[in-house]
């Protein structure tokens, strides 16, 4: 290289050198979350909903904030390892849907902290210590689940007046619904109401459970909805309208998919206060000091059209106390 040459790439060296330390600099103090989930990528809508209230908030993807999304595609085995991953990048929080996925983080750290939804009961799953305090690197959002089936159950009872037995789906592989299809069935007998339990573990028992309530037909059916069953709506939804069977969900998505009724918390409201308790977080509040929240806000759904896909006509007394209906 010539003098001259060197002479002015040294020069053109010190002069670029402080912005491209200014650069790495500020790239270094970008905050970085990390997300697992148990199910597929898309699967759940209210990710979206997550990361438009950190939008709301000020945070923008690929801006001023970095977010490492983790998937396992339904396979529950793989949580550990995602988990574990997100924990070597050494993200500054880490947000979780489901207990599986949430389970697989409590044992890939205790210092990260740790945002969670979660439909089943934090305390009774041994999540946290408490709602008020929860202790530790976690806090989150609870979805009341197992409180509001006897809710549920009596929607289906006034539109039912003479149902007796309704068939019960929920993945065996999850803890956290093991709690809520124990607590289900406890509610069910003082309501006159007999649950057939047709818990699944994999879309092969899935199938095995529809072959059973299509000979021991159920007069209505409910899903206690995880990442897992989210993964299988479509095939739930599908082998409810070609058997004509009634059937109530949790969350209001699945109605809008072609589910008939649902009646619970706003999952978007939920989600989007999940990220109002990340913003906190990454201002530096621990979450020992962020209780668990619970719902605020439920919505009753109905779908009219599905109702008349399967010859059912919707009382006007349940009709009136709707939020939405769906024509």
């Amino acid at each position: 290289m010539k003098k001259g040459t060197l002479t002015l790439f040294i020069s053109a060296t010190l002069v670029l050198a402080p912005a491209y330390l200014a650069h790495a600099q500020k790239q270094a103090t970008i905050p970085r979350i990390g997300v697992l989930y148990l199910g597929a990528p898309h699967s759940n809508p209210n990710f979206d909903v997550f990361v438009q209230g950190l939008r709301e908030l000020g945070y923008i993807d690929g801006k001023n904030i970095l977010i490492e999304y983790r998937y396992a595609e339904g396979k529950e085995d793989r949580l550990p390892e995602l988990a574990t991953e997100l924990v070597r990048l050494k993200v500054d929080a880490i947000f979780t849907a489901g207990t599986p996925a949430l389970f697989a983080l409590k044992q890939a750290t205790k210092t990260i902290p740790i945002v969670f939804f979660s439909t089943s009961d934090p305390i009774g799953t041994g999540v946290v210590a408490s709602l008020a305090h929860p202790g530790g690197n976690i806090t989150g959002m609870s979805g009341l689940a197992s409180d509001l089936w006897p809710k549920r159950l009596e929607l289906l009872k006034e539109i039912f007046p003479k149902l007796s037995r309704v068939a019960m789906l929920w993945n065996k592989g999850n803890a956290g619904m093991a709690l809520e299809a124990k607590a289900t069935q406890e509610v069910a007998g003082p309501l006159g109401v007999a649950l057939q339990d047709r818990g699944v573990k994999d879309s092969n028992e899935l199938e095995v459970v529809f072959a059973v309530m299509t000979k021991d037909r159920p007069d209505a059916f409910l899903a206690l909805v995880d990442p897992v069953l989210i993964s299988y709506r479509k095939r739930i939804l599908d082998f409810l309208a070609k058997n004509r069977l009634p059937a109530i969900f949790q969350s209001s998505d699945w109605v809008e998919a072609g589910g008939l009724i649902s009646y619970g918390p706003s999952y978007p409201d939920l989600y989007r206060r999940a990220a109002v308790q990340m913003d906190k977080i990454l201002k530096g509040t621990k979450p020992a000091d962020i209780p668990v929240e619970q719902p605020t806000k439920f919505e009753l759904v109905i779908n009219l059209k599905a109702a008349k896909q399967i010859g059912l006509t919707i009382p006007d007394s349940v009709l009136f106390r709707a939020d939405k209906v769906i024509k």
